[in-house]
């Protein structure tokens, strides 16, 4: 082609300039959720294909030109929106708890939740041995008025329904477990080392708390107050731990990416446990405010309230439920 028909076509190419920045703005309204005018999403198509026409011709006359690898990035941005897969919600949601939350449990994260769950029950045997043993030890995991009521033949959880309402108990106890939780997740990012702590803290003061019980013969009592709710609660805190184990382990070993891309990688993943672990939490506390200080109901049928809920959390964070499910409808 001859220098006047080339800069011809280059003229003409850059008459069209203007339908570019309208294409472009297009694609900058659909990228931020302006989908619903049918004429909208029509002016899209009908400039996508007037663009391809526009770089068909550019690559031929202005091969290694600026203008051309403007229309190529127009290009590719307006061919992804175009055809990209249709974004359900509900079923990305979906997939995080039958395929994604499974995968990540069972095989990426078994490990390290067997080791927190150790660390945590090693710490409880800890907890019990040094309190039965030394009961004034229990100053160390325990208020005073705890302590005073222990001593007196009390709980301090007997009464509690008299003194705060079920719904407000809940809501108390609900806010507290998540931040507990949330702590145990987030302080993994100190090179795990607070994670481990808040682990094994908690296991320390269960231990203590009925070895001190125990102690002054209401060890079965409290037993049967934490029971129903105990079970999912004491899952959930192993659980966060090992999400944040698996943060420090991301700074301390982290493969064949640098730091920060094996941290933001792990949060990610371990997030998305977040998923099974605040609905549950939210249930453990409604178990908590209203049926674990509610006198009515026995130690049997707390029992298997505690244990049902239980395999209720691990069968859905191990995909089981899903399977349950399918047979049901067989």
């Amino acid at each position: 082609m001859n220098g006047k028909n080339q800069n011809s076509l280059a003229h003409w190419l850059q008459s069209r300039s203007e339908r570019w920045v309208n294409l472009n703005q297009l694609v900058t309204k659909t990228s931020d959720g302006e989908r619903d005018d049918p004429s909208h999403i029509r002016d899209l198509l009908d400039g996508f294909r007037g663009l391809a026409k526009d770089l068909s011709m550019a690559r031929q006359t202005l091969s290694n030109s600026q203008l051309t690898r403007q229309l190529e990035a127009l290009f590719t941005q307006t061919h992804d929106i175009i055809y990209r897969k249709a974004h359900h919600p509900w079923q990305d949601l979906l997939t995080i708890y039958k395929k994604e939350i499974p995968a990540l449990v069972m095989d990426n994260m078994a490990n390290v939740i067997l080791i927190t769950v150790t660390l945590f029950i090693l710490s409880a045997v800890a907890g019990w041995t040094l309190v039965y043993a030394n009961p004034e030890l229990a100053s160390l995991i325990a208020s005073e008025q705890m302590i005073n009521k222990v001593q007196q033949g009390e709980l301090w959880t007997d009464g509690l329904l008299n003194i705060v309402p079920s719904s407000v108990l809940s809501i108390k106890i609900m806010t507290n477990n998540i931040i507990v939780s949330f702590f145990a997740f987030v302080l993994g990012a100190l090179y795990g080392v607070g994670t481990l702590y808040i682990i094994s803290m908690n296991g320390l003061m269960l231990g203590g708390v009925f070895a001190f019980t125990s102690h002054y013969g209401m060890g079965e009592r409290l037993f049967k107050f934490v029971i129903a709710h105990g079970v999912v609660e004491l899952s959930i805190i192993c659980l966060a731990g090992a999400a944040g184990v698996r943060l420090g382990e991301a700074l301390i070993r982290p493969g064949n990416r640098n730091r920060g891309a094996a941290f933001r990688d792990a949060v990610s993943q371990a997030g998305k446990l977040m998923f099974v672990v605040v609905p549950f939490l939210i249930g453990a506390g409604l178990i908590e405010g209203y049926i674990s200080p509610n006198d009515d109901y026995p130690l049997t049928s707390r029992v298997v309230i505690g244990i049902c809920y239980g395999i209720l959390l691990w069968a859905a964070l191990s995909g089981k439920i899903w399977e349950w499910r399918r047979y049901s409808q067989q």
